[in-house]
């Protein structure tokens, strides 16, 4: 059975990509073997697994620091699930070869047209990694949401714009996904601190598998 991948990628920092890179890999993991590929090189993933004080209750992670796609296709071998925290900006070229080879992309983007607009060169990437793999499934994710936000006009001007789906699950600014870090760990371990985001995690894994 070939390894179902999934990549979150954003050019823009401060979106939370790595937060939710590492919850995503921690619900994939209650499914099947799952790897966690830290392609990012300031390695904020494998500083987390580091700080952690419970090894095993995080996803495996595997540092994509020399060469990630080899990374990622060794992963592939033994995993059931590959998830992939793709590099910033400077980085392009590279998130465009990772691209090219994972079934499924999340861009994760702040709930404001101006974070949505600066996402324009991710989906850039996305339009560049089709021509290599052309089933390349894409969405937006919306990250760190307010309670009872709308989607203002200018909102759903800029979505259309990047002419790709948004993930019907918004996933909230909470403090369970802040202490998580802080404690080395993922919203999954929380208990009853975490139940929240765990279930957001767990609509936003569902909805891409049902897809």
């Amino acid at each position: 059975m070939t390894a179902r991948t999934l990549a979150l990628a954003n050019l823009k920092g401060g979106c939370g990509k790595s937060t939710l890179a590492l919850n995503l890999a921690a619900g994939l993991a209650r499914r099947g073997r799952t790897a966690l590929v830290d392609a990012d090189p300031q390695g904020a993933l494998r500083h987390w697994t580091d700080w952690a004080s419970q090894q095993e209750v995080l996803p495996r992670v595997l540092s994509g620091e020399g060469d990630p796609v080899a990374c990622l296709i060794d992963a592939e071998r033994e995993h059931d699930f590959v998830v992939v925290d793709c590099p910033p900006s400077l980085d392009m070229h590279i998130t465009v070869k990772l691209l090219e080879h994972v079934e499924s992309v999340l861009i994760p983007v702040l709930p404001s047209p101006l974070d949505l607009w600066a996402s324009a060169g991710t989906v850039d990437a996305v339009r560049k990694a089709r021509d290599v793999n052309p089933g390349l499934r894409a969405w937006l994710v919306l990250n760190q949401t307010e309670p009872k936000s709308a989607l203002s006009r200018a909102m759903a001007v800029a979505v259309a714009s990047l002419e790709l789906p948004v993930i019907d699950t918004p996933v909230r600014r909470r403090a369970a996904f802040r202490l998580s870090v802080v404690e080395g760990m993922s919203v999954y371990q929380l208990g009853a601190r975490g139940v929240a985001a765990m279930q957001e995690i767990e609509q936003v894994i569902e909805e891409i598998m049902q897809r």
